[in-house]
């Protein structure tokens, strides 16, 4: 009946202007419709009722779901408290995630309060009794008992699957009032493909456990949540119906909180709009609101007027495509480009880093010695269990040992490298039930002993971390070393004892019963990364047959439904950059195996890890002060950015995002595979113009997006994080850039924080000529920050090759200095200037 009823309205009485039709039929129904949209109302007892909301596919228009057309907002006559509400889970009050947890049970708490579980205020809902055509807009309007209700629907003429739809409320008592956008049609848990939340979950499916949904990003949580903007890294809620029509809504820019307002850190304390894949009747369908209901510009006085505006998009295409088009056409990624700059490049950056993780003070190095041998690690002066402000640790093993290799460095490779590989060595389990396993990451000084940094348990995952990665590396550069070989051997029997019939492998085990813990998760997690490893390394088939086993079972149970944990136990595990290690195993699986399911299961792996970047808010020129200090807007923008782990309890919720940007190469790499620009771009903005994170006195960028340039603060290792990944990008960047004349072989993905590689232990090429890396101090100089550089020597000895690289989209002139008595050639200096296209690579070579 409803098309019966459209199709006289369209043949009786149609207004048509730009490709865009209005109807109207005897006053009782209205249209909206275009090439990719069609949309019709009908008014039944004066109440109009969306009868039709359709997309174009490849077989006509097809409905996205059932059309409804029901608006609603939230009106309270007091502030909403932020208590937490007891929630129910299997006839049971759920306690989650339980005291141990303590650094993420107050946000999981603040998180389960009234507002964000949508069971605060009064909803006000209704079909409107007004409704006309206004020029080329559909408008509505009803009086409700708080006021004057308006909504106009305008078809956008420059993206013609985009619906503008602003909706206002004119206000007739004081109180908290809260937008939210129309339920435009809902679809059944039997119809949906997949929705997202982007940086709060994603699944094809609604899951029955809300733990597993609303902190783990397992499936789409049953109850109509609302996400909170801190942690939403993309603002749209986006779904896809299994006939392949995607709706998406996605909130006008300038209507998202700043994270940084004037002269305060605002990323956690504003919130004005939010997001959800639920109207409150719990039916699938994507809603935004805004202003949050007892947050920042939600109390209205009598004659105020509450106003919202919202692109509501429709396509025949997946979520991907709509989830790029929220990010480019509607938050304008690319304009950030055109604000960035930097005022070091990474390769001075680089040298920095160098000389910090050397000094034996700042960088507070320790001797200590443990069985006989001395051993040197950094302290470690966050939480651990059972320290007593005497943990211990290194990081990014590939990294140390690339930086020994290329620099060559005395000092380095006499005073650091032989009790880093101790600590390697005695860190290891020597026999039971633990055999090959790390007896922790951490050597308490004052116990004498290793320890995990929580709990008492250990997971296999650790295995391929920190047995596995980390004495790989080591044996890329140390081939010969036969003591590692058989540390490693012990690691991968390890992996295979442990691992299970269907391929995967337990989360945890208690460390004193040897019994499975933390058995409400799965190990969705790289661990069959190792046997990869034990396969590169020792050629035996049985390891990679293990290896192929593990992944195809997290391709089944993990990729296809969009479930992922973390590696970080003191945060229960929360998804976190583990997803995109996943994504490069299975990529480096398929470059050993040349199955193509490993490929594409590695791209949808990092198409989902991309939620996990933040793309808004717009940036700009605004004058802001921290720490006394004027900057602008863009030099504090979190664009580009990756979050350690997010949703209702992760690190970014108080945090933001980390400056930590192991998935810049990998990116590059992805773009070089697939063409996707968003890879290129997400790794240039995570890596470039980011002064302001960075400490000045020792090149560390901070953590955490919050303490901006504190530097590492506690945790002097990350500097060799930083080391590990800001070399891969920039050698990767020269690879993608010479569309392959520039190449060298990677190592092993580092431990834990993501896919960053080593690089150094082998010869590479430049223009077909075989090269080594090298990092050498005052070697290199240009007068513009926004050039980086890598640099190599010929394999013979005969040439020095400077491969400079733009780091902007703008065209760059420079001048530069090479100083090669540093590398002990008896010229002295060698200058020139150069002009290069926006990221665009030249290649000096010099002939010794």
């Amino acid at each position: 009946m409803n098309n019966r009823l459209e199709n006289i309205a369209r043949i009786l009485i149609t207004i048509s202007f730009s490709g865009v039709c209005l109807s109207a039929f005897a006053q009782n129904s209205l249209s909206l419709s275009n090439e990719h949209i069609n949309m019709f109302w009908t008014q039944q007892e004066d109440e109009w009722i969306l009868n039709t909301f359709e997309g174009k596919t490849g077989k006509g228009n097809k409905p996205f779901g059932t059309a409804c057309g029901e608006y609603a907002f939230i009106y309270a006559k007091d502030k909403p408290t932020s208590d937490f509400l007891p929630i129910i889970e299997n006839g049971d009050t759920l306690d989650f995630p339980g005291s141990l947890f303590k650094y993420v049970a107050d946000d999981f708490n603040r998180a389960t309060s009234g507002v964000p579980m949508n069971k605060a205020g009064e909803y006000i809902k209704f079909y409107p009794a007004k409704g006309y055509q206004s020029g080329g807009s559909i408008v509505f309007e009803q009086q409700t008992p708080c006021g004057n209700y308006k909504a106009v629907w305008t078809l956008d003429k420059q993206y013609p699957s985009d619906i503008l739809l602003n909706i206002s409320l004119s206000v007739n008592k004081d109180g908290y009032y809260s937008l939210a956008t129309p339920t435009v049609s809902t679809i059944s848990e039997e119809n949906l493909a997949w929705g997202v939340v982007p940086g709060f979950f994603q699944g094809n499916a609604i899951q029955q456990s809300f733990p597993l949904s609303y902190a783990y990003a397992q499936g789409l949580p049953k109850y109509p949540v609302l996400c909170r903007e801190s942690t939403i890294t993309t603002l749209s809620s986006i779904m896809t119906n299994k006939e392949g029509l995607t709706m998406a809504v996605i909130p006008e820019p300038g209507q998202d909180r700043d994270p940084y307002e004037k002269d305060e850190n605002t990323h956690s304390k504003l919130w004005k709009v939010a997001l959800s894949h639920m109207n409150n009747e719990a039916k699938l369908t994507p809603v935004a609101y805004h202003p949050v209901l007892g947050e920042s510009g939600s109390f209205l006085k009598k004659g105020e007027i509450a106003e919202f505006s919202v692109r509501i998009t429709l396509r025949h295409s997946d979520w991907y495509s709509v989830y790029k088009h929220a990010i480019y056409d509607v938050y304008k990624l690319k304009y950030s480009f055109e604000l960035r700059e930097n005022k070091r490049s990474l390769s001075e950056r680089l040298l920095k880093l160098y000389d910090y993780v050397l000094d034996d003070k700042t960088a507070l190095w320790h001797e200590e010695e443990y069985k006989g041998r001395k051993l040197i690690a950094q302290s470690y002066l966050g939480g651990v269990a059972g320290a007593d402000k005497d943990a211990m640790k290194n990081s990014d093993i590939g990294a140390v040992w690339m930086l020994a290799r290329l620099s060559q460095d005395k000092q380095f490779n006499e005073k650091r490298i032989p009790y880093i590989r101790n600590f390697k060595i005695l860190q290891q389990s020597q026999n039971g039930f633990f055999k090959g396993a790390v007896e922790g990451q951490y050597y308490l000084a004052k116990s004498k002993r290793f320890t995990e940094e929580w709990g008492n348990h250990f997971e296999p995952v650790a295995v391929t971390y920190y047995t596995m990665a980390d004495l790989g590396n080591i044996l890329l550069f140390e081939p010969e070393n036969e003591e590692i070989k058989g540390l490693l051997k012990n690691g991968a029997e390890r992996l295979l004892e442990w691992q299970q019939e269907n391929g995967g492998w337990q989360v945890a085990y208690d460390r004193t019963t040897h019994q499975p813990i933390y058995t409400d998760l799965k190990d969705y997690r790289p661990t069959f990364y190792g046997l990869m490893i034990a396969y590169q390394l020792f050629g035996d088939k049985k390891y990679l047959e293990a290896a192929q086993n593990g992944a195809d079972w997290i391709i089944d149970n993990a990729v296809n439904n969009g479930y992922f944990v973390g590696v970080c136990g003191d945060a229960r595990f929360v998804n976190d950059f583990a997803t995109i290690q996943i994504s490069c195993a299975l990529f480096d699986l398929y470059e050993m195996t040349s199955d193509k399911k490993y490929l594409d299961a590695a791209i949808e792996t990092a198409k989902i890890y991309t939620t996990s970047i933040y793309t808004h808010p717009v940036p700009n020129k605004e004058i802001k002060t921290i720490k006394g200090k004027e900057v602008e807007d863009w030099q504090l923008s979190q664009i580009g950015s990756n979050f350690e782990h997010g949703g209702s309890m992760g690190s970014a919720v108080p945090s933001g995002p980390i400056l930590l940007a192991s998935h810049c190469a990998y990116f590059l790499k992805l773009y070089k595979a697939t063409g996707d620009e968003l890879f290129c771009d997400l790794a240039r903005l995570a890596a470039l113009g980011k002064d302001a994170f960075v400490n000045e006195g020792t090149g560390v960028a901070s953590y955490y997006w919050s303490q901006f340039d504190n530097g590492s603060g506690p945790f002097p290792h990350h500097a060799w994080w930083q080391i590990g990944w800001i070399y891969d990008y920039l050698v990767t960047e020269a690879e993608v850039r010479s569309n392959g004349k520039i190449s060298f072989p990677r190592g092993f993905m580092t431990a834990k924080v993501g896919p960053h590689k080593a690089l150094g232990f082998t010869p590479g090429k430049i223009n077909g000529q075989k090269v080594n890396l090298i990092l050498r101090k005052d070697f290199v100089e240009t007068d513009n920050p926004n050039i980086d550089y890598i640099t190599a020597q010929s394999a013979s000895g005969d040439a020095i090759y400077v491969v400079f690289l733009n780091g902007q989209s703008k065209k760059n002139r420079f001048s530069y200095k090479i100083n090669l008595s540093s590398i002990g050639n008896k010229a002295k200096m060698q200058k020139g200037q150069a002009d290069m296209d926006g990221f665009g690579y030249k290649i000096i070579k010099i002939r010794k």
